[in-house]
């Protein structure tokens, strides 16, 4: 993962109060951490960290803050990992597939039909295993606080009901920038475009691609269900999000205010999946409502085109031996 030029111009918005080292001290003693998001201000992601703003101020009377920049504002996010990574902001939100590259161990999270349920995922990343996966990114300038949810992910195109892999045949679909999500739509037969998240929109009203992957409430909030009404169930991917701090921005903080920044970060997780239960069934209710077909899929079909995938990464010794742990979760 390399410092872009556009995330240098992004770390010296100066008008933003960026161009500083993180976190950023203000008047009257009180520390405000940046935080970054490319999903809307009223997201779960979103709220979440807005809680976790206010419990830091309400446990420390105001002393630590958390002012955020929610719908991109400061870009995709690949910058917003960049920006955090070189303390230009100190809290960012991303998709687990958007860390997949650069931190190998990550892809456990994000490989096609390896949990069972929204069940069995929460309980890896609130195990051992979650734990484990939250402290890879130390190495390379990044703590890990969280892990949210942002799963069942599945497709969504503009041509026609998709039921079985063959049908997924000649669609150009919209993959994360993430391997194994190129990989393993290539695997079901269709042609992966990689694509930031803020660009789906307009490449399904222009026809640059044919479909996309994600979420009920990103296909809701993004208002992609205007464009691709065709939404095939397949569930193909649980893959979390992570909430990932600067690891000089922590460290600034004292032993104690360190513990409590990852105590309520800890404490944010509930918080947010409720938000999100209640956010995905309100998200599917209103695109149905709104003309969105929903087609129940051949999961077995689909799961069989992606087990060479699966068995690829697998072949690395650490990735098999997470595997097996995960498997083995109830």
């Amino acid at each position: 993962m390399s410092l872009t030029r556009r995330t240098l111009g992004l770390a010296g918005l100066s008008g933003l109060g960026l161009a500083s080292c993180a976190p950023r001290p203000v008047a009257g003693g009180q520390t405000i951490f940046n935080a970054v998001d490319v999903h809307p201000a009223d997201y779960p992601t979103v709220t979440a960290v807005k809680w976790m703003g206010e419990e830091l101020g309400r446990l420390t009377d105001g002393r630590l803050g958390i002012r955020q920049f929610p719908a991109g504002q400061l870009g995709n996010e690949d910058d917003s990992i960049g920006l955090t990574r070189f303390q230009a902001v100190d809290i960012c939100r991303v998709a687990v597939a958007a860390l997949n590259n650069a931190f190998p161990e990550t892809r456990l999270l994000a490989l096609p039909y390896v949990y069972r349920s929204v069940g069995h995922v929460r309980a890896v990343v609130d195990g051992a295993i979650g734990t484990e996966l939250l402290n890879v990114f130390e190495g390379r300038g990044l703590v890990g606080l969280a892990y949210y949810d942002a799963a069942p992910r599945s497709f969504y195109n503009v041509r026609h009901p998709v039921t079985e892999p063959g049908q997924m045949r000649g669609l150009k679909m919209r993959a994360p920038q993430s391997d194994i999500f190129l990989d393993s739509i290539r695997a079901m037969g269709a042609n992966p475009t990689p694509l930031t998240f803020g660009a789906v929109f307009s490449s399904l009203q222009t026809h640059l691609i044919d479909g996309a992957e994600n979420n009920w409430p990103s296909y809701q909030s993004s208002r992609q269900f205007e464009v691709a009404r065709y939404w095939s169930q397949t569930e193909h991917s649980f893959s979390p999000d992570a909430l990932l701090m600067s690891k000089a921005s922590l460290e600034r903080l004292s032993a104690a205010d360190q513990d409590l920044v990852r105590d309520v970060a800890r404490r944010s997780v509930p918080i947010m999946r409720a938000l999100w239960d209640e956010r995905e069934a309100t998200a599917r209710a209103t695109v149905i409502a709104a003309g969105t077909q929903v087609a129940e899929v051949d999961k077995e079909a689909f799961a069989a085109t992606v087990r060479p995938v699966l068995d690829r990464y697998l072949a690395e010794p650490r990735l098999r031996a997470l595997h097996e742990r995960i498997a083995a979760v109830a």
